[in-house]
């Protein structure tokens, strides 16, 4: 299996979200345990996490990186993408993705 440290990476999904104050225990279980792996599974490889801890951001902004928008689309269409992010909204509040051109460093 590649890793980021074996890829070029040419785009970044970005997650922001809040993570809900009584569900901090079990939203690092399954990020650790099911969401990361799996995603890193299907060519979707974590890059960054960022705590924000100023300004009217979502306190949580995770990156993943990936070669190619083809893995994104595969990624995005498939089902279990569907069960990872609705089981992640399970855990956060005020979730949102977006996908940008790489670049090195912080990304909005």
């Amino acid at each position: 299996m590649a890793s980021f440290q074996h890829i070029r990476p040419r785009y970044k999904l970005i997650l922001f979200y809040n993570i809900k104050r009584d569900k901090q225990d079990q939203y690092y279980r399954y990020m650790l345990s099911s969401f990361v792996p799996d995603i890193q599974k299907l060519g979707v490889y974590m890059h960054m996490v960022w705590h924000v801890a100023y300004g009217d951001y979502p306190m949580r902004k995770i990156e993943f990186v990936t070669e190619s928008a083809d893995i994104l689309r595969r990624l995005f269409l498939s089902d279990q993408w569907d069960d990872l992010e609705n089981k992640l909204r399970q855990y956060v509040d005020d979730y949102e993705r977006k996908v940008v051109d790489y670049r090195t460093g912080f990304q909005l």
